[in-house]
């Protein structure tokens, strides 16, 4: 049985930093492409990052060198440090792997 299980949200004011994590069960984060979506209240889900089984990193264009992916194999985990946060970015956040699995999310609220 596969679980995801976000960590890590919070308030924060605008140009602060939030760092999530993934704690990942049931499947192995360096054998699948892991990603990170977020979900604002009245829109759809949508792609913040992902990092790939090779270590490649794709970001969503909104949040290009802001946000950082990166993956601890030894604790099978996934992270996304957040800087320089925007009100904008105040959504919840889920965990992906290997496509098909979610975890249940994580809310940020970023104050302006």
């Amino acid at each position: 049985q596969v679980q995801l299980v976000e960590s890590g949200g919070g308030l924060v004011p605008a140009g602060g930093s939030l760092r999530l994590s993934c704690a990942a069960s049931g499947i192995i984060v360096r054998y699948n492409i892991m990603g990170w979506y977020r979900q604002a209240p009245g829109k759809q889900r949508e792609l913040v990052a992902t990092v790939g089984i090779s270590g490649s990193t794709n970001y969503a264009d909104s949040v290009k060198g802001r946000f950082t992916i990166s993956r601890d194999n030894a604790k099978n985990m996934v992270h996304l440090q957040m800087n320089n946060l925007k009100p904008e970015d105040t959504a919840v956040y889920y965990c992906n792997g290997g496509i098909n699995y979610w975890g249940k999310g994580t809310l940020v609220t970023v104050s302006s």
